[in-house]
């Protein structure tokens, strides 16, 4: 029985990830195309967001906690690049 809800969560797992390749290439388009300093953050926030799923669902799939890690890190960094950066935009606010 376990190795059967073992195999189901596994495809699953695949399944996801295979399906979060849409809102992945949406928000890079998103990202390049962006109108705003604004939209091309938010979309570099949302990246982020979408590579520590992935990171969690391969972790899920090969069941190596390794990926947690990743995840982990990806998460730290996103949280100061996105401090970085609203500095940034609240400076060049304050400028115009």
């Amino acid at each position: 029985m376990t190795a059967t809800l073992d195999a189901g969560l596994a495809w699953l797992s695949s399944a996801l990830i295979v399906f979060l390749m849409v809102p992945l290439a949406m928000t890079v388009w998103r990202m390049i195309r962006g109108p705003g300093y604004a939209d091309r953050f938010v979309a570099v926030d949302m990246l982020t967001g979408i590579a520590i799923a992935i990171a969690a669902l391969t972790a899920t799939v090969t069941a190596r906690r390794e990926f947690l890690d990743v995840a982990f890190g990806i998460a730290l960094i996103s949280f100061v690049a996105i401090c970085a950066f609203s500095a940034f935009l609240e400076r060049k606010g304050r400028k115009q």
